[in-house]
């Protein structure tokens, strides 16, 4: 397993990132199978290489019909901000379907262009508006694994997150217009998909760069960055770079994209390439407009497997305590809570305490920087007012992932090394939504994906 480093030296957004990790290897295979259930019309797709700057890259396009066309990649559109006279009715000619990419618009609200004056921004244009239940809902009619549904899910969550910071409306009425235009949701969609499909363990983003001036949009002339990757940035710390080229380098959902992958916002020490992707944006720039996705391995990675063993060695903290006064019911919000924190396991044991008291034996597992967040959310939701604690030592085995295709349908598989011997682990998930889909029994199902698997070795 790779790690992914994303070099941005020339922006980011998430056409490019999605040829950058087609290019370095993402499975297209699973992105067209996605991307073909994608429950909505008015677009079609295209791959390809190109050259930006004399140098070869991928290109990711999402082609809209016209009535889904936007100046997304009209650069004198975007960035000349020139006028034309006014129409009968007050607008300017030429405007009615121009807006900053991805950028979040509130129906029946009144801004101000360029020149101070007043326009209605539910008439000028005719695509279609959705809030973040309705991009959701679509994320959740696609066929992609449950990690990349996720990661989709994610993406967007921070967007609209951003986006109701940037015009002080809670996220639930955000009304989404570049944002939930079906471009944005194909991109987001193709990101998760690619990226979910390369199976990294980590990321390293160490910087955004960002171009200055101003962008139009929905909203009228914005300054760049605009709101959105600006709330972004600092909401996660993402280093920003300011370089001295004019224009919208960054957009949300690239900004969006790295707050939700990125581990590291510095490089290892040492490292060694073994693939490079490029990826084409569709802007002109005095610069290359190009992301580079490069997988590599750090050193101390290699040293580590060149040592021939299967196993990998770290420190827990172990924690428990006895309960017999909490219900059912909260106990089990525990359980989820924890695990939701991070937890590496939660178990109840049955027991008696004193005075034959049947009780419940709290047992949870976690690494030693999360100690401190387990104590606090077993304190604060259940009765207990102790707990004991310690530090022990643990060897695993080495894991990694994996994804088959079984009866027509996609299984992912947790691939185990016991000292030089694959193992294969059939997710439940998968095994069951197959099973429940084809009305075959569980058991042939999970046999069914082992075997396919051992096929493949």
């Amino acid at each position: 397993m790779s790690d992914l480093y994303l070099e941005c030296n020339y922006g980011i957004s998430g056409d490019m990132v999605v040829a950058a990790l087609l290019d370095a290897g993402a499975d297209r295979a699973a992105l067209e199978k996605a991307l073909a259930s994608i429950p909505a019309k008015g677009f079609k797709t295209e791959i390809k290489r190109v050259e930006k700057n004399g140098v070869s890259c991928l290109d990711f396009n999402v082609i809209l019909d016209s009535e889904h066309e936007n100046h997304d990649h009209d650069m004198n559109y975007l960035f000349g901000h020139e006028h034309a006279e006014h129409n009968h009715d007050g607008f300017h000619n030429g405007e009615n379907h121009g807006y900053c990419h991805e950028h979040c618009e509130h129906s029946h609200e009144h801004h101000h262009g360029e020149h101070g004056e007043q326009v209605h921004y539910e008439q000028v244009h005719h695509h279609e508006h959705r809030n973040l239940h309705d991009v959701l809902e679509i994320i959740d009619k696609t066929e992609m694994t449950e990690n990349a549904r996720k990661l989709a899910h994610k993406i967007f969550e921070i967007i609209a997150k951003a986006e109701s910071k940037a015009h002080s409306k809670p996220v639930e009425e955000v009304h989404f217009h570049e944002v939930g235009a079906i471009d944005s949701i194909v991109d987001v969609i193709a990101l998760s998909v690619c990226f979910d499909s390369l199976y990294v363990e980590k990321v390293f983003v160490p910087f955004l760069c960002e171009g200055s001036g101003t962008v139009r949009c929905q909203h009228g002339i914005l300054p760049v960055p605009v709101p959105a990757v600006a709330n972004i940035v600092q909401d996660f710390s993402i280093p920003l770079k300011i370089i001295g080229e004019c224009g919208e380098f960054v957009t949300p959902t690239g900004a969006a994209f790295v707050a939700t992958v990125a581990t590291d916002f510095s490089l290892p020490k040492d490292f060694v390439l073994k693939k490079i992707g490029m990826g084409a944006g569709k802007r002109d720039y005095g610069v290359p407009n190009i992301v580079r996705a490069m997988l590599i391995e750090t050193a101390e990675k290699i040293n580590s497997e060149n040592q021939l063993t299967s196993a990998l060695h770290d420190k827990i903290v172990k924690l428990e305590t006895n309960i017999d006064d909490s219900t059912g019911e909260a106990l089990g919000f525990v359980m989820e809570e924890l695990f939701e924190s991070g937890a590496l396991d939660v178990q109840y044991l049955p027991c008696f305490m004193k005075k034959n008291r049947p009780a419940w034996l709290l047992v949870v597992l976690c690494k030693v920087e999360d100690a401190a967040k387990m104590e606090k959310i077993i304190f604060t939701h259940t009765t207990t007012i102790g707990i004991r604690k310690a530090q022990m030592e643990r060897t695993c085995l080495v894991r990694s992932a994996v994804s088959v295709e079984v009866f027509g349908e996609s299984a992912d598989v947790k691939v185990v090394d016991v000292y030089g011997e694959k193992r294969f682990y059939p997710e439940y998930e998968s095994v069951s939504r197959i099973a429940r889909k084809i009305k075959k029994p569980f058991g042939e199902v999970y046999n069914k994906i082992v075997s396919e698997c051992a096929c493949t070795e």
